[in-house]
């Protein structure tokens, strides 16, 4: 007996672990997604140049298609295996919830005892388990099917779609603690469950279909946060990647346990410890909600839920969670802690480390580590750390006119660097000092612009090029203000540009065969290509010797 309580803690805090790791996935993974915009709307075509330079040939146009097709296509990679590897580890969470961890046992058992031969009970579980990978998938096509490729790729961007998921993520955050249930109508169950009465493969199938129905108390809030995260990557396909990971998990233990039913024994038995899976989990579900009510402050430049706020809340929340490890905090439907074990201490330990460890950021540090979940650096009232770098990095462009840049008001370059967010006026800049441009496409909702600026630019040597050498010019294309009345223009075909975002990003389309964030252009004076764009990359040394590249390029002409 005692054996097998310390393998119910080893399984609970290695899960536990996978759930950690899972979360802090997403922030890397959505740090590889591809953030882009709907351009399905967009005929190419290319803007002209004030002059054509002769000394040095810029690349070719099927040489920046190519080049930017191959960065959309890795991100666009990068970003399905993040989806699938957030659903694999919502899976796997999911299986230890009170409403599925219990019927393993029991599903397993009923295949080995209807079975006539240990043969057929595995053939028996294989098919469940690939029901239960039908069924999920087949409900992330419908959601494709329902929005539509542009839909999802306006996700990531839209208000309205990002408040609803911030709602609706405190609703899964506030189930998980213990308030209410979310359930299906129970006549869909039982309609269910007579099906798989039937026998033979078709049972099998609604057996399936049964378990999902009557575990959507537990695993809904974890679908529904899954699919928010898919459907704002903007891969057409995310949906029914993550459903995919989240139905491996499911499945896989089925056909285990049904093939080694021993190890059934090895399972630590149901309790209490499963209701606290589920309020781990709210806390998380709760985290990660600011970050969409945040992306919706930023492109409507709301101007209250800034860095600092953001970091408030998130410290008292992991803060909280860690004190509900060691059993300080109950909820209504907790068993009583009467001491606090081992494996939940370092898992309180691991909390509240990562909690001490956000506190600086109050005071501006970059918390390089979670900068892509985390509102800019510039959106930081009491900031120490931007003034010591400006400070100690001379920038040989700042306030050399006196003038203020276009939409300086609504814009915030960061690290103090001295950026235009308006192309017209970057180029007269960049005829004026005999610079080149190093154009910035971003995103307020861009997690790998965060990622790039807070590990990257802050490099010495990257930081001291762009600020000395280049003019830079940071285009937001998911920015929602609105263009003034004589700058609003039709495109190609017939949409109007209303807003400064959709300008940008029809720009960006337009001209560079692209729609993805970060997207770095390097161009001369005259607004030619120095050298073939480039995409994120968080390797230093890779993107200074991509600047030095384009320098280089300038200084033949």
């Amino acid at each position: 007996m005692q054996a097998l309580s310390k393998q119910k803690y080893i399984l609970f805090f290695l899960l536990f672990f996978c759930v950690l790791v899972g979360f802090g996935g997403k922030s890397q993974a959505m740090q590889k997604t591809v953030d882009t915009i709907s351009t399905s709307d967009v005929q190419f075509s290319d803007l002209p140049a004030d002059t054509q330079t002769t000394k040095v040939a810029p690349p070719k146009k099927e040489a920046v298609k190519e080049a930017s097709h191959k960065i959309e296509t890795k991100e666009v990679q990068q970003s399905m295996w993040a989806i699938f590897l957030a659903g694999l580890f919502g899976g796997f969470a999911a299986l230890i919830m009170p409403c599925i961890f219990p019927m393993l046992p029991l599903t397993v058992s009923y295949f080995t005892k209807t079975a006539q031969s240990r043969g057929s009970a595995i053939t028996k579980a294989i098919i469940y388990g690939l029901s239960i990978i039908v069924i999920y998938v087949a409900f992330g096509l419908i959601i494709t099917v329902i929005f539509g490729a542009d839909a999802l790729n306006d996700l990531a961007t839209n208000g309205v779609f990002n408040l609803v998921f911030f709602l609706l993520l405190i609703v899964f955050a506030v189930s998980f603690f213990g308030a209410f249930e979310i359930t299906l109508p129970s006549a869909w169950a039982n309609k269910m469950d007579e099906q798989s009465d039937k026998g033979g493969f078709l049972g099998l199938f609604f057996m399936a279909a049964t378990l999902a129905l009557v575990s959507f108390s537990c695993t809904g809030p974890i679908i529904g946060t899954l699919l928010v995260q898919a459907a704002t990557s903007g891969a057409l396909l995310g949906p029914a990647v993550g459903m995919f990971g989240f139905s491996l998990a499911l499945a896989i233990p089925f056909a285990l346990f049904a093939m080694f039913p021993s190890w059934l024994n090895s399972l630590p038995k149901s309790g209490g410890w499963l209701n606290s899976v589920k309020v781990v989990l709210g806390f998380l579900e709760l985290a990660l909600a600011l970050k969409f009510l945040s992306n919706v402050d930023l492109a409507y430049h709301w101007e209250w839920f800034d860095r600092e706020i953001f970091l408030v809340l998130w410290i008292v929340i992991f803060g909280l969670m860690g004190i509900y490890l060691l059993g300080k905090l109950k909820f209504s439907h907790d068993s009583p802690v009467e001491h606090v074990t081992i494996p939940r201490l370092f898992l309180s330990i691991i909390v509240l480390a990562f909690t001490v460890y956000m506190i600086p950021g109050l005071w501006g540090a970059p918390l390089k580590s979670i900068s892509a979940f985390l509102p800019p650096l510039q959106t930081q009232d009491f900031d120490l750390y931007t003034p010591s770098i400006s400070g100690n990095r001379q920038s040989s462009t700042q306030n050399n006119d006196n003038t203020t840049h276009k939409y300086a008001d609504i814009f915030k370059a960061p690290l103090g660097l001295n950026a235009f967010f308006d192309y017209d006026e970057a180029l007269a800049s960049a005829k004026k000092n005999h610079k080149p441009i190093m154009i910035d496409f971003t995103g307020h909702a861009c997690v790998n612009c965060r990622k790039m600026e807070a590990s990257v630019w802050t490099d010495k040597a990257v930081y001291n090029l762009i600020s000395n050498d280049f003019v830079l010019l940071q285009l937001y294309v998911d920015d929602k203000t609105e263009l003034p009345t004589a700058e609003q223009t039709v495109n190609a075909q017939g949409k109007k540009l209303t807003t400064i975002g959709k300008k940008w990003s029809d720009f960006q389309a337009s001209k560079f065969k692209a729609n993805s964030q970060p997207f770095y252009v390097l161009l001369d004076d005259n607004g030619n290509l120095l050298v073939q764009p480039q995409g994120a990359d968080y390797n230093a040394d890779n993107y200074k010797a991509f600047l030095q590249s384009g320098l280089d390029a300038f200084k033949k002409l």
